[in-house]
């Protein structure tokens, strides 16, 4: 458990507000995607990444972002623990990506005080719109999550899952012919 107001976060997430915000205008008023700004942010930025506008993220330093993964319009990423998004992964509009935990104790959320664990996208994953992905998550290879789920547990590579809380509802048979 820690202080998400400390002069150290407060500054890291000051920084991360500018850089989102340079990169959104950039590609909202001059139609340029400048990942050189979140190169400078993120962990690992991937080869030929994609970020749609409206990109919003915590802190930026512990995201580790894929090669050939899609981030779509209007994402957030609270990263106070690591999120890794693995290669080729499309994820839709408005999706949360969250790795806080609030306490019980209301004294310690007037505080400030939250705890994090990692978020592991695997990949291959498709996210649709408006999901929402927790703390502690990993999302197996090849699955594929249904718009609007909350994914508050693992779920298994190569399953369609959905629904609050998302549920596995199949598998996904992988037919090695092209």
């Amino acid at each position: 458990m820690f202080n998400s107001q400390t002069d150290k976060l407060t500054a890291l997430k000051a920084q991360a507000q500018d850089i989102c915000r340079k990169y959104n205008n950039k590609i909202n008023f001059e139609s340029k995607y400048d990942y050189s700004l979140l190169s400078s942010l993120f962990k690992n930025l991937g080869d030929n990444p994609y970020i749609e506008s409206n990109f919003y993220c915590e802190l930026g330093t512990n995201i580790s972002f894929g090669n050939n993964s899609f981030l779509n319009h209007d994402a957030t990423i609270v990263d106070y623990a690591p999120v890794k998004i693995g290669n080729n992964v499309n994820i839709a509009p408005k999706v949360g990506i969250y790795t806080t935990i609030y306490p019980d104790d209301p004294k310690l959320r007037k505080q400030h005080y939250l705890s994090a664990a990692p978020i592991n996208i695997e990949d291959g994953v498709w996210i649709g719109g408006h999901a929402v992905i927790s703390a502690g998550v990993t999302v197996g290879k090849n699955s594929i999550i249904g718009a609007g789920s909350v994914v508050t547990e693992n779920i298994p590579a190569n399953s369609v899952a959905v629904g609050n809380p998302a549920r596995v509802i199949r598998k996904i048979n992988i037919d090695d012919k092209p």
